[in-house]
């Protein structure tokens, strides 16, 4: 059977520990002389992540590595989520979507959420829009409420890359992000006694 991606991250040992990274694209310059700075935005945001595994033994390390080899270095992409914020601090009820289509930037309006509720989403809380190969994460930078018709704008991040189609789905709970490997190289220690350990780097995967 070919192997079709994304994949799916595994999950018969998880991580040890995740090290995420929110990275720009932006310039500064500043004056050797007076220091005073300037600072340019560009479009460029992506996520990152150092993920380590756990010691293992035999047959779960091979799993692991079996999996790793599968995504050929930069050719193939999987989806992951961040493993402590599977759920929301916010309330998060209702059936959020996409309220109207060409949004853009930063900001995203959804209706069908949970009327009138305080912190609806909270700061940190993650929205996944897309699914398979359109999937995107981002993350809830401000509390936001629901107004009396269980309308929500959320300030987020990364910036919206295309425009969702109006009433397309968010998904606010285990939510994913598409993801690809770092290097084009899979390595792993083994000790004699047959135990394993490996840890890797991966980046946001952008069409």
């Amino acid at each position: 059977m070919a192997i079709s991606y994304p994949l799916t991250f595994p999950t018969h040992i998880g991580p040890h520990s995740v090290t995420f990274r929110q990275v720009n694209a932006n310039t500064l310059t500043q004056s050797p002389f007076t220091y005073k700075q300037q600072s340019v935005a560009h479009a460029g945001q992506r996520w990152e992540a150092d993920i380590f595994l756990p010691p293992m033994g035999h047959a779960d390390a091979r799993a692991w590595i079996g999996w790793l080899v599968s995504l050929k270095g930069y050719s193939g992409t999987f989806l992951m989520g961040d493993p402590l914020a599977a759920t929301p601090r916010g309330s998060a009820g209702g059936t959020p979507l996409v309220n109207g289509a060409n949004q853009s930037g930063d900001e995203l309006i959804l209706d069908g959420a949970t009327a009138s509720q305080t912190g609806w989403l909270k700061a940190g809380d993650y929205i996944q829009l897309g699914s398979a190969g359109t999937t995107t994460l981002h993350m809830v930078m401000a509390d936001a409420d629901s107004d009396g018709s269980g309308n929500v704008t959320l300030d987020i991040w990364p910036d919206l890359r295309s425009s969702p189609a109006n009433n397309a789905t968010v998904v606010v709970s285990s939510t994913l992000g598409q993801w690809r490997l770092n290097s084009n190289s899979v390595l792993w220690d083994e000790t004699a006694s047959a135990n394993y350990g490996m840890s890797f780097t991966v980046v946001e995967a952008i069409g």
